[in-house]
């Protein structure tokens, strides 16, 4: 369906790589508005319940591409860069509003939109081969896509100033001590320890899940006492559901729970 974004279905599980290996997946042209879609488009499928993130080839996201944003600055197309903005919003929009769960899995440099891309997400598996980078100092840009609202909610603030303003290279094991991921793992089993998460997540209550899922981003703006409030109401729903008492039965019995459709 699309030019530079692959979306694929198998048991429950999307995966949408980023395609564009050449150039380091890095996002020109629609890109950014075919990720957006893709990800609107799992949001919305009733019979997916895990989406995973990732890039081809070498790298998860190299940003923006460069020299697709010198072109339109040549030709001072500030309605176009807008639009690029508008779509990188769409694309942590859907991250954060779906119920399902956003894996990352970072199997090479992300640096720039790529990097705040990967800290949109749910949970974040590295390779041993990963980089991080805040890039846009070196060009002389602000950081976007969710960059000045996700870091300094993860670090302290002094070592997001750090990220920001000096553009160094974070490596995974550093990324893994700040909270940046969750787990770091050779190359080579990125994919399968990827997908053994993934399946981990797409057997889990999908209630549960979402509303755990909605409350840990909501409670980022909320009190203790309006917190307690949506705790209340999404356990009862939870414990009104089929997927609880089947599990809670299964528990008792002390056998594995089956998935209830």
């Amino acid at each position: 369906m699309y030019d530079n974004i692959k979306a694929t279905y198998e048991a429950g599980i999307v995966t949408i790589t980023l395609n564009r290996p050449e150039k380091l997946n890095a996002f020109a042209g629609h890109m950014r508005r075919d990720l957006a879609e893709a990800l609107e488009r799992a949001a919305s499928d009733a019979q997916a319940r895990v989406v995973i993130i990732t890039g081809a080839g070498r790298a998860f996201c190299a940003g923006a591409d460069v020299k697709f944003m010198s072109e339109l600055m040549e030709r001072d197309d500030v309605d176009e860069f807008k639009r690029l903005l508008h779509a990188g919003r769409r694309v942590l929009t859907a991250i954060r509003q779906m119920t399902k769960p956003v894996i990352a899995s970072v199997n090479g440099p992300a640096y720039g939109a790529g990097f705040n891309l990967v800290l949109a997400c749910d949970l974040r598996i590295a390779a041993e081969s990963a980089s991080f980078c805040q890039s846009f100092v070196k060009v002389g840009l602000h950081p976007d896509w969710g960059g000045t609202y996700f870091l300094p909610r993860m670090v302290t603030p002094n070592l997001a100033c750090e990220m920001f303003f000096l553009g160094d290279t974070v490596s995974p094991e550093r990324a893994f001590q700040l909270g940046l991921v969750n787990h770091v793992v050779p190359d080579a089993e990125l994919v399968a320890e990827t997908l053994k998460l993934a399946t981990r997540l797409r057997d889990a209550p999908a209630k549960s899940i979402a509303a755990a899922k909605h409350a840990v981003y909501m409670s980022e703006g909320l009190s203790l006492e309006r917190m307690l409030q949506y705790e209340t109401e999404a356990q009862l729903q939870c414990f009104q559901s089929p997927e609880a008492r089947q599990r809670v039965q299964a528990f008792l019995e002390r056998r594995e729970p089956r998935a209830v459709k």
